[in-house]
């Protein structure tokens, strides 16, 4: 085990010397002396070993269930073996954002890469490096779009924690947000007619949306449209190989949460923030746009093509505070997205579909339980109980199933995926039948 090597008296003394100081207590002789901590009591340090046996302990703690029906923003998707063992090597997984990354062409194309397929993946014109997440997306994309109007509207079922994030960004910079709240599961046109105005600046929505329906967004961009409004259509990049890309819908920016090409749910993150939008719109884009070429002898190379780094300018005039990407989560969306091709993609979405609609009918068999609404969905829907069940859910955890999220005392959005098999579906129906 290495030692931490700290500067020699001689170090000190000259160091102090170059700054016109005489003990390194003269340094902080400025700072409150109520602030000053005199000494540090710590405990006696800890063996690699007992450390080890400590943390086992605490993680031994954690349930990890057999299946995940749950979903809301993260997915338990099937991720093949090579993902982990690719991105685990050493010369990606140090990897930290490149700062001069005009020397590393290794960098540059994988970004170039990633920025492709997330295009192919959206239908729109141009992607950046990729941001933390799809709420980092949405508030970038506020930014994006409130260059001389003031007002932002989101329009029905946007996940809660989105939108949370894109309030933070609008009190931020000062910025009105709306909320039109959803009717029968989905958003409510006639309302949304009635919010836009002329310093409307965009119109965000989400398909699927958080309680599962998809929604019919090119109506949507044509509302936001003839307003004078941009569009922020909020997508799942599973989904949307199945689906009408945004693009097709008339999207002006199109952003998502890039979790479910490979990336574990892991706590919470770290996850993946795809922006992308349409050419007209590539000024505004915060974050770097790698572009492909040829050198002089004719080969091909990486070159940044739009590199907004902040620090280079007066902050009044930044489009963002973001200046990094999430470069290995970026880069396993492409070794996924590789590796599954665009067939596989498709075979996991049919997947989804089939998988979740089969125990949304299974379930709505039950007596007591219904499909709250009654629209399309992709891989998640609602359930309306007449009280969800405790005991239900206490039967699932045994059973090592995670059920659907509850949101209030009757409903709960239920998610399957491609890792569901039909036993385990046909379980779930059987420990609702049987719960008194």
């Amino acid at each position: 085990m290495s030692k931490y090597t700290p500067h020699t008296k001689e170090d000190l003394e000259v160091m102090l010397k170059a700054v016109g100081a005489v003990s390194l207590d003269e340094l902080y002789k400025d700072a409150p002396k109520e602030l000053m901590v005199e000494e540090l009591k710590l405990n006696e340090g800890m063996s690699q070993m007992a450390v080890e046996k400590a943390f086992q302990k605490i993680t031994a703690q954690n349930k990890v269930y057999d299946t995940i029906l749950r979903g809301c923003g993260a997915y338990d998707h099937y991720i093949p073996a090579p993902v982990s063992a690719l991105i685990g090597r050493s010369e990606f997984l140090t990897a930290y954002t490149p700062y001069q990354p005009e020397i590393s062409q290794g960098i540059l194309q994988s970004i170039f890469e990633y920025q492709t397929l997330m295009c192919e993946l959206s239908g729109m014109d141009v992607s950046n490096a990729s941001v933390y997440d799809v709420g980092t997306a949405v508030g970038e994309s506020i930014i994006m779009c409130c260059e001389r109007k003031n007002k932002v509207i989101v329009a029905g079922a946007v996940n809660p924690q989105t939108v949370a994030v894109a309030k933070t960004y609008c009190k931020a910079g000062n910025t009105q947000i709306v909320e039109i709240q959803p009717k029968n599961g989905i958003v409510d046109i006639e309302a949304l007619k009635a919010a836009i105005d002329t310093d409307t600046a965009c119109v965000i929505a989400q398909s699927p949306n958080f309680f599962g329906l998809i929604e019919d967004m090119g109506v949507l961009a044509q509302i936001s449209h003839e307003k004078g409004a941009k569009f922020v259509y909020i997508f799942n990049p599973i989904a949307a190989t199945v689906l009408k890309t945004p693009k097709e819908c008339g999207a002006d920016i199109a952003v998502a949460e890039g979790q479910p090409l490979g990336m574990p749910l892991s706590y919470g993150g770290a996850y993946l923030g795809i922006l992308t939008c349409d050419e007209k719109m590539i000024r505004r884009m915060p974050g770097r746009v790698v572009g492909q070429t040829v050198d002089k002898n004719g080969k091909t190379a990486y070159v940044l093509t739009l590199q907004a780094r902040e620090q280079h300018i007066r902050r009044e005039k930044a489009l963002s505070s973001i200046c990094s990407n999430q470069a290995l989560c970026a880069l396993t969306a492409v070794i996924y997205l590789s590796l599954v091709g665009k067939e596989g993609m498709r075979q996991v979405a049919d997947a989804c579909v089939s998988k979740a609609h089969y125990l949304a009918q299974q379930l709505s068999a039950v007596k007591g339980i219904k499909i709250k609404y009654q629209g399309e969905f992709f891989n998640e829907f609602t359930v309306e109980t007449d009280k969800y069940n405790k005991d239900a859910t206490k039967a699932l955890d045994k059973a090592g199933i995670l059920g659907g999220l509850k949101i209030n005392d009757t409903d709960s959005i239920w998610c399957v995926t491609e890792k569901a098999d039909k036993a385990t579906l046909d379980g779930v129906v059987s420990i609702f039948k049987e719960v008194k």
